[in-house]
Formats: C-alpha cells, sequence, structure tokens
C-alpha cells in the first residue's frame, strides 16, 4: 500500500459520489423517457389513420401528379360507405412515385390520404424508429445500460430497415 493513498474513501465521499450517480442516471432516463415520448407522438400522427382505420374511407390512389411536397391523383374506395374523388393529395417520399398506385386511407373530414397496410403502418411509424436509436445513445452514455441500449438500438434499427423494404 502507498502510503500517500488512504486505506479507503470517507463516508462522505462515498454518500456524494451516489447522489452524483443517481441523478445523473435519473436526468439521462428522464431524457431517454423523452425521447421515446416525442417518436411515439410524432408517429401517432399518422400510425392511429392506418392502424385504427375501421369506419375510415380506405380505397386506392393511383398518383398522376407531384410538385413539391405532395402528389396528388384520383381516390378509388374499396371500403362501404366510401365515395369517389377525383384528387385527393398524398405526402410526396421516397415512397411514392408518379403513375403508381397505392392502398390508402383518408384522414377523416379531408382530401389528405396517407398510405395503408403493413408498408403503410411501418412508414408511420418511422420516427418512433428514429427515437429509438437516439435513446439508446443516451441509454448507453449516460445511463451505462449496455444491453437495454443494444436493445432499443436493435429495435429502432429493425423498424427502419423493415420500413425501408416495406415501402420500396
Amino acid at each position: 500500500m502507498i502510503p500517500a493513498m488512504p486505506a479507503s474513501a470517507s463516508p462522505a465521499r462515498r454518500s456524494s459520489v451516489s447522489v452524483l450517480r443517481f441523478g445523473r442516471v435519473a436526468v439521462m432516463g428522464a431524457l431517454a423517457v423523452v425521447i421515446l415520448f416525442g417518436g411515439v407522438w410524432g408517429s401517432w400522427g399518422t400510425a392511429q389513420h392506418v392502424m385504427l382505420s375501421k369506419g375510415r374511407e380506405e380505397g386506392t390512389v393511383r398518383v398522376t401528379a407531384c410538385a413539391g411536397d405532395s402528389c396528388s391523383g384520383p381516390f378509388t374506395p374499396t371500403s362501404d360507405g366510401a365515395r369517389a374523388r377525383a384528387r385527393v393529395t398524398l405526402d410526396k417520399s421516397v415512397a411514392v412515385r408518379k403513375g403508381e398506385t397505392y392502398a390508402v386511407v383518408l384522414k377523416p373530414q379531408s382530401s389528405h390520404a396517407v398510405r395503408s397496410g403493413p408498408a403503410g403502418i411501418l412508414y408511420a411509424w418511422v420516427p418512433f424508429g428514429g427515437a429509438l436509436l437516439l435513446a439508446s445513445v443516451v441509454v448507453a452514455g449516460g445511463m451505462r445500460l449496455t444491453r437495454m441500449a443494444w436493445a432499443l438500438g436493435l429495435a429502432g434499427a429493425a423498424l427502419l430497415t423493415s420500413a425501408f423494404l416495406a415501402v420500396r
């Protein structure tokens, strides 16, 4: 033993280290929860229409024109109570191409459509997939929970990859 080194840390030092460790874990845990909540919030605006489509107008849209950040085309209904429309809009993304036909659900009291089916559900949850990836970094670095971080990161990567493959 080195004479200049104390045999053990003082009780006051141990308790202050414990308080700081608890504070770091609590703050980073709260940050991870806020990030995940933001991802769910960002996804739910679209996902609710796709996942809870009972009673909504369902059909197909053949994209005839794209301008700016939206595409449009005629709506052909496939559900009871839905009516045909000459023009509905669909958000333009990498997954929407002119001349293609997509299964959609119309948002209530509007002519705005969102993709339905497995591709639409996965695409709607893309913001949550990004939040899972970001939260995994916070959990790994701030909370030092590497297994939980790997689980969050892999879940986010799987969600984003499956959404990419589904909407191709």
